[in-house]
């Protein structure tokens, strides 16, 4: 049988989700952590990939178990993880669905701290400068008419392509936080954070905002801006069809 387990986690310790060797991972500590409970090796597949230093209020994995799983799974998997990584459902889904091939759109924040604040230094962006957020969303909206986004990939990347359909690039002022919404049916590495660095550039009147248009066109990252830190980026929301439940 297959399952959907849902999770969060606090990626500041963590170098992302997926394995690595002489690092320690999300899908690692997960993969430990289920094989323990469950008394047998379990591998999980995840829905992406975060970075280093990037965080997940809501990441979907699946896993296969062929027995029953215990009622209480999900206490026992919270009270078998660290502080940083949290369970929040578990249910089995039809034998073929996959976390990552059926995802339909995922979406990411992006948090800038407009003042300084003790709290949430680790958790924001500082950037103590003025920005123009409306001329920041008028380049969203050239974002939205573009498919190719190779310009913000990584360049040693082992993608087949480069298209991706963007269906929501936005930001807005929550307190004392600049938030930047993107949904798309899939992300590029490291694509949120370079696109970000490049709408910050945009905002602090670094780079004209008609630009982006030659930015995109040229398909070269070395155009586009700086990549912002990962200690700011949050995976929020992965959606899925109905039809994989069981």
């Amino acid at each position: 049988m297959r399952f959907f387990i849902e999770l969060s986690y606090n990626g500041k310790v963590y170098h992302g989700w997926q394995n690595q060797p002489d690092v320690i991972s999300v899908q690692e500590v997960l993969e430990k952590t289920l094989s323990t409970i469950l008394k047998q090796n379990i591998a999980v597949v995840g829905a992406g990939r975060t970075d280093t230093g990037v965080h997940a209020s809501q990441m979907f994995a699946h896993f296969d178990f062929e027995n029953t799983l215990p009622d209480n799974i999900i206490f026992k998997l919270n009270s078998y993880l660290p502080k940083d990584i949290a369970i929040q459902s578990v249910f089995e889904v039809k034998a073929d669905a996959h976390a990552r091939f059926n995802a339909v759109s995922r979406t990411y924040n992006y948090k800038i701290a407009t003042s300084k604040n003790v709290f949430n230094y680790d958790y924001a962006y500082a950037l103590q400068k003025s920005l123009d957020v409306e001329l920041m969303n008028t380049a969203c909206d050239i974002l939205l008419q573009y498919s190719d986004f190779q310009c913000f990939s990584k360049v040693r990347t082992d993608v087949k392509t480069y298209y991706c359909t963007l269906m929501t690039a936005q930001w807005d002022f929550k307190k004392d936080e600049l938030i930047f919404t993107i949904k798309a049916d899939r992300f590029l590495r490291n694509m949120v954070r370079a696109i970000v660095g490049t709408l910050v550039n945009i905002g602090l009147g670094k780079l004209d905002v008609e630009k982006l248009h030659d930015i995109l066109k040229s398909k070269d990252r070395g155009e586009a801006g700086f990549s912002v830190p990962a200690h700011g980026l949050y995976l929020v929301n992965v959606e899925y069809p109905e039809h994989i439940k069981k």
